[in-house]
């Protein structure tokens, strides 16, 4: 087990860290989550049947948790303002290569799709940073969301839709804000 865990956390620590961040936008919950990823990892290894890849496995699970954590705390928004302390969580498993957001803001037309992806669904988000972000092909997308390949390239298709028409709003200076 011990091994396993080793070789996979050595093999996807960094993709998997940066697929989270992309989708929650916070470094310290995103180490929180990657940290109940692995958990979920430990707990599920024998499960672990060899159906699919150990990279679409791990994904599946980080795309849950991430998940969960959304659901979680659109129910606690709905009841408290103030919902979580972060800074009382023990140790976390720390990651100090570059994140994606500084990156990104080193690029600005970057910058603008990163903010962008936050205007989009939870669904077209998870399929735009997996194919494009983090490289994975339309059939490893599709095994790690449990969807069809058609449903993938509906999303994308949708999701790259999207992000065109908030890029182009926001270049126009268009930009509509929430009240």
């Amino acid at each position: 087990m011990k091994r396993f865990f080793d070789d996979l956390y050595d093999k996807y620590h960094k993709d998997l860290f940066q697929f989270i961040i992309y989708m929650v936008k916070d470094r310290d919950l995103a180490e929180d989550l990657v940290q109940d990823v692995y958990i979920k990892v430990i707990k599920s290894y024998q499960s672990f049947d060899g159906r699919s890849s150990e990279k679409t496995w791990l994904f599946s699970i980080a795309r849950h948790v991430t998940i969960d954590y959304f659901r979680k705390q659109k129910r606690k928004r709905n009841r408290i303002m103030d919902f979580f302390d972060w800074s009382e969580k023990g140790e976390k498993i720390q990651d100090t290569d570059t994140l994606p957001e500084e990156v990104a803001i080193q690029n600005e037309e970057l910058k603008a799709v990163y903010q962008a992806l936050d205007q989009c669904t939870v669904d077209q988000r998870s399929v735009i940073i997996l194919r494009f972000i983090q490289g994975m092909s339309i059939q490893e997308t599709a095994a790690i969301l449990d969807w069809s390949e058609s449903k993938v390239k509906t999303t994308q298709h949708r999701g790259m839709k999207a992000l065109r028409e908030i890029l182009d709003k926001e270049s126009e200076g268009g930009v509509q804000r929430e009240a």
